[in-house]
């Protein structure tokens, strides 16, 4: 089970992350923030299934409900649920929507991410790896010492 969320925009470009049910980064794709959210997921669950092929189930935002699940289970056979929000006013945290919230909060504490430095789409997504792969080492090394 892995989760799809696109964060905020920061100048023109949009991170499209898949995460697993830990917030830790599996893949990620970078594309102009012109680009709608659906459209941007279209390579990333491609990728993510020929890396993954034994995933079953992703869960996602609101802003990938549409023609993309159906797109999901005929493509590659992925039940693909759209987390939605309720109608209640006031604050709610969605079932299995903070997941990935909670990565894009980790790596947002990156400098380099905090702001759309990079001018190619593989740089800003090499930053977004390394980001991840920094975030993961000091737990493993918090942990063993």
């Amino acid at each position: 089970m892995i989760f799809l969320d696109a964060g905020k925009k920061i100048k023109g470009i949009k991170r499209h992350i898949a995460v697993d049910t830990l917030g830790l980064l599996l893949m990620v794709i970078v594309s102009s923030a012109a680009v709608q959210d659906r459209d941007g997921a279209k390579p990333l669950i491609e990728a993510v299934y020929m890396k993954f092929p034994l995933l079953e189930l992703i869960w996602a935002d609101g802003g990938y409900a549409g023609r993309l699940v159906e797109w999901a289970k005929d493509f590659c056979a992925l039940a693909l649920t759209i987390v939605k929000r309720g109608t209640e006013k006031g604050f709610k945290v969605l079932p299995r929507r903070w997941v990935v919230e909670r990565t894009f909060g980790w790596l947002s504490r990156n400098r380099r991410l905090s702001k759309d430095y990079e001018r190619a789409t593989p740089s800003a997504e090499a930053f977004v790896y390394a980001a991840s792969a920094r975030l993961m080492v000091r737990r493993l090394a918090k942990k063993s010492s």
